[in-house]
Parts: C-alpha cells; sequence; structure tokens
C-alpha cells in the first residue's frame, strides 16, 4: 500500500506541486543568480537586535499592505469566509507592523513603498499564490532570523509571530489546496520548517518593494 501511494500524484498533491510551483514564480523574479551579495544602498535597516526588528517590520509592512489591498479590491467570486479569513490575517499582520514601529521608536525606519504590478487581485488564483509565497517566505524569515537575536525577550516575541505567520500559510496553502499546509516543499523529513537568511529573503521580496533596502549591516 505504501508503494501504491508513493506510485501514485494525487490531484491533492498536483495542486499542492502546481501552487509550490506558483509560489516561487511569484518571487523568482526577484532573484538575480548573478547578484547574491546584499544590498548596499537604500534604507539602511541597522545592526544588531535593532537591525533585526526592522528587518521584520519591513516583511510586516509589505504584507500588511498586500492584505489591506486584498480586502480593498477582493478578487473574482470570494466567498464570505475567506473575505473574513483573509481580513483575520490582515488584521494580524497591521497589528504586527504597528507593534514592531512601536517597539522601534525613533530608530524604526519610514514607511515603505510597495509595487504589486505583478498581482492581479481580481483574480483568486494570483492573489493567493502570491499571499502563499508571502507567508511561506514570511515565516522562514522568521526562522533564520531567530539565531541572529540577541535579547531573549525579542526571541520570545518573534518565536510567537513567526507561529502566527505559519498559521496564515497553513491556511492559505489548504485555501489552494486542501492537505498542502505542511507539504514537504516546507517541510523537511525531521519534521523542519524551511529557514532564509536576510539577504535571501531581501532579495527575493525585492520586486514588491519601491523603497529600496540596505540590509548590509544585519547580523550575519
Amino acid at each position: 500500500m505504501i508503494q501504491q501511494t508513493s506510485k501514485a500524484l494525487s490531484r491533492r498533491g498536483f495542486l499542492g506541486q502546481a501552487s509550490t510551483a506558483a509560489g516561487i514564480m511569484v518571487l523568482a523574479a526577484a532573484c538575480d543568480k548573478d547578484d547574491d551579495m546584499m544590498p548596499s544602498d537604500g534604507i539602511d535597516l541597522g545592526s544588531g537586535d535593532v537591525g533585526i526588528l526592522n528587518y521584520a517590520y519591513a516583511l510586516e509592512q509589505l504584507e500588511a499592505a498586500f492584505y489591506t489591498m486584498v480586502i480593498a479590491t477582493p478578487y473574482s467570486g470570494i466567498s464570505t469566509s475567506e473575505r473574513a479569513l483573509l481580513m483575520d490575517i490582515r488584521d494580524h499582520e497591521i497589528a504586527h507592523r504597528e507593534f514592531f514601529k512601536a517597539a522601534l521608536g525613533t530608530a524604526a525606519i519610514p514607511a515603505l513603498e510597495f509595487n504589486f504590478s505583478s498581482v492581479n487581485f481580481s483574480n483568486r488564483d494570483s492573489v493567493l499564490a502570491t499571499s502563499k509565497a508571502f507567508e511561506d517566505l514570511g515565516v522562514s524569515a522568521y526562522n533564520g532570523a531567530g539565531k541572529l537575536i540577541s535579547n531573549p525577550d525579542y526571541l520570545t516575541l518573534a518565536g510567537k509571530i513567526v507561529s502566527v505567520e505559519a498559521r496564515h500559510a497553513a491556511y492559505i496553502r489548504d485555501l489552494i489546496s486542501n492537505g498542502s499546509f505542511a507539504d514537504t516543499t516546507v517541510v523537511d523529513m525531521n519534521g523542519l520548517d524551511t529557514s532564509r537568511m536576510p539577504s535571501e529573503v531581501l532579495m527575493a521580496a525585492s520586486s514588491f518593494l519601491k523603497s529600496k533596502i540596505n540590509g548590509s549591516n544585519l547580523p550575519k
């Protein structure tokens, strides 16, 4: 039975792989294979824990802006339950954004400008593929940044936020393909989620940023 299962590509598996490919395509356009260096111009995120908090603040600004657009211009055929749950995600991202802004105080980077021209907000597939890409990227960003945080209180807060981001990612994945919330594209054979360093995350998100970000002083 195990052999039969491994040989068969189920509809759920196919849809999960298709949605993963779409998510990769959303972010891949931002990545230049010949440029693996952290951007050294633009808004300086800073160094140490302040830099990591600003890094998280930038990502939360991006997600909050995206979901604000999703709710302001809902895609065709959106159900009442989908809209309600996407509103919950929007509200969570806004809360995260405002938390980091308040925590950073005068050390916070300014409000960023974004470019969502590649997203068709009237199309469910386009919106959910972008949402999945952002949520998966956000989870991997927090996972990668954890070891760079010195203050244990900040690390605890990051853990509380990344768990919420993971809930978002799971929900969006299951909207696309039921049961794909923890497939092998994000969870490895040891049951561990993906982790990415800031340089990789900022490069992946760069096509959605009108404002240039300089993360060269972040801990490594």
